[in-house]
């Protein structure tokens, strides 16, 4: 079943959201880059409704399983029984058969993103979402069930090219001729290439703890409770320090564009401590690795596919190009 604007107001009278005689006003939700994403208005309430597709809503060149949204689903149900925070949302319902996720909506809360552009100094945020990932990657570490039940790796796999391959190669990505020249340097090195593919091969390790996948402040909304973490949807089993590293990049990326990285170090230490308070087995090789993690998150965001707008000036993008390529060169790199 393939839900459409016009007929989502039925499904949702099937499953019991609306009632028999009730209508529902239906419209778009959020950037829906991999799913199906619509908000249903009826009563007073509303719905976000989430179907996975074959094919990536925004990049349907691109083919994904649709067993993604199974593994956000099973994501938040791990996630909400040790959230005390409500930094998960709330589950409404699942189809597993239709692929449909039903979730609270939050409304006209604004992304971590767009409020970072504009002023907000984050370091609480960054504390509360770093203290929820903790608080799960310290509840899911050894759990040898986990793997069975995330079999995600088609997401996995499909974000991680994105990451650690494609900016590093040769590649048609529309970038202005300034960033194109620095990231022909950087093909031409072939060093942090060479890093990518080891950070690379470290990510796709079936072990570790459960991972959300994309904890970038795209992905966060600031609701009235506090900031809320959405979209698992390349949730699975790997390495922890990646979600971590990827709420580093984003905390530094407006603030390296911006020229000045070193704004952002109070929130990503708050981060560091949020997240240690969590896991007290977070030892410095977590950091280390997480920093790396961070650098070549900001490389991609500025020479992949999926630039953010901190970088759309050019001057930005060299800028954050620099400092992520001074944060890798910096680290030990046998590790």
């Amino acid at each position: 079943m393939r839900l459409d604007d016009s007929t989502l107001p039925d499904y949702l009278r099937q499953i019991g959201w609306l009632g028999g005689g009730e209508a529902a006003a239906v419209e778009k939700a959020g950037d829906g880059n991999i799913n199906w994403v619509r908000r249903a208005r009826a009563g007073g309430r509303s719905v976000i409704v989430k179907q996975a597709r074959p094919q990536l809503e925004r990049f349907p060149e691109y083919e994904a399983p649709t067993e993604r949204i199974v593994c956000e689903a099973r994501y938040w149900e791990i996630a909400r029984a040790i959230d005390r925070d409500g930094v998960a949302p709330g589950v409404i319902a699942f189809d597993e058969t239709a692929h449909v996720l039903l979730l609270e909506d939050l409304g006209d809360a604004p992304r971590l993103d767009v409020a970072m552009a504009q002023g907000l100094d984050a370091t609480a945020t960054a504390q509360r979402i770093a203290r929820f990932l903790g608080a799960l990657h310290a509840a899911t570490a050894g759990d040898a069930t986990l793997a069975r039940r995330f079999p995600n790796d088609g997401m996995r796999r499909l974000h991680g090219d994105h990451i650690f391959v494609l900016p590093f190669h040769a590649n048609e990505f529309a970038l202005d001729p300034p960033v194109r020249a620095r990231a022909e340097e950087i093909w031409r090195d072939g060093r942090l290439r060479e890093i990518a593919t080891r950070a690379y091969d470290r990510y796709l390790e079936p072990r570790g703890t459960l991972v959300h996948g994309d904890v970038q402040a795209g992905n966060v909304l600031l609701a009235d409770r506090g900031a809320v973490l959405l979209d698992a949807e390349i949730a699975h089993v790997g390495d922890p320090a990646f979600d971590l590293g990827t709420l580093f990049a984003h905390l530094w990326l407006p603030a390296a564009a911006a020229g000045d990285a070193a704004a952002a170090n109070r929130a990503i230490a708050a981060a560091w401590r949020g997240y240690g308070a969590a896991r007290s087995d977070a030892g410095e090789q977590v950091r280390e690795d997480a920093t790396r993690y961070a650098a070549i998150e900001m490389l991609r965001r500025t020479l992949g596919a999926a630039r953010v707008a901190a970088v759309a000036d050019p001057a930005a993008s060299l800028r954050v190009v620099d400092f992520a390529q001074g944060l890798l060169r910096a680290r030990p790199q046998g590790s």
